[in-house]
């Protein structure tokens, strides 16, 4: 609003309402000359009242510089991301080389574990190894029984109950088979 409103009486400040309100602020030196051209210009360039051409020519000097920083910004998001990702890398390797060393220490202690159980029950009469044997998982007890002569795994397999003494030759057979892995468990 450039002046006051005098429409209604309510709206007038104490000094609007006075008919010597001009003079007194000419005087206090609080009445403002109408601006100059330049003034005007240096307004309406503040205010945003700018020409449509103004303003494609102020985007257009901009838009370079914006699309660069832009483009910096999205260049230190991306490094950002390959450092987390690099990191998370390199924590699964180290996961990874943990998971292969216990898997290689269990795996030796499982073939020394199984070496001692061929020879615990090489010692053993079939008639008391055939019902450990059918206790135990059917690819562990199929292991152990390949690995004994062929005299005592036979000896051993007719004292097993039939079911579990079918399970443990077909798997026994699988493990013949070249199409299978050669891993009998």
């Amino acid at each position: 609003m450039i002046g006051p409103d005098t429409s209604s009486p309510a709206r007038l400040r104490p000094w609007e309402r006075s008919s010597v309100a001009l003079p007194v602020l000419a005087l206090l030196g609080l009445l403002v000359a109408l601006p100059s051209a330049d003034a005007q210009e240096q307004v309406r360039d503040t205010t945003g009242m700018t020409s449509e051409t103004e303003v494609q020519q102020f985007c257009g000097n901009i838009a370079d510089a914006a699309r660069d920083r832009r483009y910096a910004l999205q260049k230190q998001d991306l490094e950002k991301l390959q450092a987390e990702v690099d990191d998370r890398i390199a924590v699964m390797e180290a996961r990874k080389a943990e998971y292969e060393d216990w898997i290689g220490r269990r795996n030796e202690f499982m073939k020394q574990a199984e070496n001692g159980l061929v020879d615990i029950f090489k010692t053993m009469k079939p008639d008391t190894a055939a019902p450990q044997l059918s206790e135990m998982q059917a690819g562990l007890a199929a292991a152990i029984v390949m690995r004994l002569p062929p005299r005592q795994s036979g000896l051993i397999l007719s004292e097993m109950e039939a079911k579990k003494a079918a399970a443990v030759a077909s798997i026994i057979a699988s493990a013949a088979d070249p199409n299978t892995s050669k891993d009998p468990s």
